[in-house]
């Protein structure tokens, strides 16, 4: 099986470069399954039903998420239908909608860490408890870590080694060169990477950026304007067995 992790898709512009550049991809890898965090889909921060469709309607299969999947507030009723859009399974009980996806061939889970990003429980146990309890899980998992410490990252790759196909770190817009197979056959990498505007930082408006850091004081972020990257992880596992077999980068750029 082949499964192509799309990062942190960013405002128009990364919706705009999947929309584009999915189908030939697909084409090229022979994917079976298309993931990509949507969790700064709207404008840069958070998702809408809107643009969830939009991904999906592009070719994705599945939508992760992270610390803004709130932010939207109408993403909240769609988070509780039927669409392959999840939150993070780390969350407490009792908040809308699901934390993993699950068919009978793959299962993908959604993630987020703790250090620097607020007060969730935690991912680690979490996944324990995910594996534990749910019966008839398919072989092949594969999980989106949406994380801000690259140690927190590194520590949870290693965690999970051998009990799912791979760990993908996204949330930093900045893709790690540190992919590879784990000794008990778990592909990982740090940080997946951004699908957003080129001239950026992280995918938002320089100058804003900038006038911010400069002044200390808050104002209006938005997405940058421009050509657009795609980043992304293809990773090849056995569908018997749920090892992966190769984990590779995809980096492409439209206009």
């Amino acid at each position: 099986m082949r499964i192509l992790l799309i990062g942190d898709v960013v405002g128009k512009p990364g919706r705009k470069a999947v929309q584009q550049l999915l189908p030939a991809l697909r084409s090229e890898y022979r994917l079976d399954v298309v993931l990509a965090n949507a969790e700064n889909a709207a404008g840069g921060i958070g998702v809408t039903p809107d643009t969830a469709r939009e991904l999906i309607d592009a070719g994705v299969d599945v939508l992760t998420s992270g610390n803004h999947i709130w932010a939207q507030k109408e993403i909240i009723p769609f988070l509780g239908g039927d669409e392959p859009l999840l939150r993070p399974l780390n969350y407490p009980p009792g908040v809308p909608g699901r934390g993993y996806w699950q068919t009978e061939r793959f299962m993908v889970v959604s993630l987020i860490g703790r250090t620097f990003m607020g007060s969730v429980d935690c991912p680690f146990r979490a996944m324990d408890q995910l594996l534990k309890e749910l019966k008839n899980k398919p072989p092949v998992i594969i999980v989106d870590f949406h994380a801000e410490a690259t140690s927190e990252k590194v520590a949870l790759g290693r965690y999970l080694d051998g009990r799912v196909s791979a760990v993908l770190g996204t949330h930093t817009h900045v893709g790690t060169v540190d992919s590879c197979i784990l000794p008990r056959g778990t592909a990982y990498v740090t940080d997946v990477g951004m699908t957003g505007p080129v001239d950026s930082v992280i995918g938002v408006d320089t100058d804003s950026v900038i006038r911010r850091f400069l002044t200390s004081l808050p104002n209006h972020l938005e997405p940058a304007k421009g050509p657009a990257s795609l980043n992304a992880m293809v990773i090849e596992v056995n569908d018997s067995t749920g090892a992966a077999i190769s984990i590779s980068r995809v980096s492409r750029v439209v206009a």
